[in-house]
């Protein structure tokens, strides 16, 4: 019998100071009490009567648009970034270049924001673009912030592949782009979903940056539950919770089960390989010895 070591022990300990408060949440936004703190019973109001709060549900949409669109642009930029800096080996402001690309993950959130708020307001004297702060320029602050992200996380990948293979493919005549989106991209698939994923986390759960750089009518989920928060906790932020924490169980639990759907077949289709190729192997015929006839 296995002893209950002190491993484990910590184990079971940070599993339950991660998920406890989660189970918490998600228990008491079935509670029927307007007090959070006070429990009333089961009841699920508070979900139904999400659909009838239109400035939360209004904030959830606009967040989840902004993390879309910041997960797209962050895996672009972050890519190029991470390209350049793991294959063009020697240019001019090559460290430079490296430390700005990293230099969001360092750099505290207040700082980022409030120089991107002095850079867009002017850039709206200059240039009268942006008329306004919105969407835009919060899509274009989470994607500073994710980029770096992505680019260290894509970077770990193209250092560890074998550039034998993308050689031999140019040796065979083809060109650096198509070999960049047929055989390096395909190969760095995982590292681009991991970056895409970790920015749209990013994006749905920030608050300094939005709340710089967002203006009338663009307050996202984060701002609208610090808002409400400060005036104490509402039901409905239990239950908006709740629903956030079932679509990212889904959502893990898909790329988890699609995963492990490929790598099983990757290694099948390896097995009958393998072996095919010892099938043909012994169908093969014993080459004879020259002096054999004679």
């Amino acid at each position: 019998m296995k002893r209950f070591g002190f491993s484990r022990l910590m184990l079971i300990l940070g599993l339950v100071f991660i998920y406890l408060p989660m189970v918490i949440l998600v228990i008491y936004s079935f509670n029927a009490s307007k007090l959070v703190t006070v429990w009333g019973g089961w009841s699920i109001k508070w979900y139904t009567g999400l659909l009838d709060n239109k400035q939360l549900m209004g904030s959830v949409v606009r967040s989840l648009e902004i993390a879309c669109y910041t997960a797209i642009a962050a895996v672009a930029l972050g890519t190029l970034a991470a390209f350049v800096l793991t294959r063009v080996t020697r240019f001019k402001g090559r460290t430079l270049f490296g430390g700005l690309v990293t230099a969001p993950l360092v750099m505290p959130e207040v700082i980022t924001g409030l120089s991107l708020l002095l850079l867009f307001i002017a850039m709206a004297q200059l240039l009268g673009w942006p008329q306004e702060r919105g969407i835009v320029t919060i899509w274009i602050a989470h994607t500073t912030f994710c980029a770096a992200y992505v680019a260290v996380v894509v970077s770990a990948r193209l250092r560890e592949l074998d550039l034998s293979i993308e050689e031999a493919a140019m040796d065979l005549g083809a060109r650096p782009w198509k070999v960049f989106f047929l055989i390096t991209i395909p190969m760095i698939a995982p590292s681009l979903a991991a970056g895409g994923m970790m920015s749209f986390a990013l994006s749905l759960d920030d608050l300094v940056l939005a709340s710089f750089v967002s203006g009338p009518g663009s307050t996202t989920l984060p701002m609208e539950v610090f808002s409400a928060v400060r005036l104490g906790v509402k039901p409905e932020i239990n239950a908006i919770a709740s629903l956030i924490l079932l679509a990212v169980s889904c959502v893990t639990f898909l790329v988890w089960y699609v995963g492990r759907r490929a790598e099983a077949s990757r290694k099948r289709a390896i097995q009958e390989a393998m072996e095919q190729t010892a099938a043909e192997s012994w169908k093969q015929p014993v080459p004879q010895m020259a002096g054999a006839a004679a």
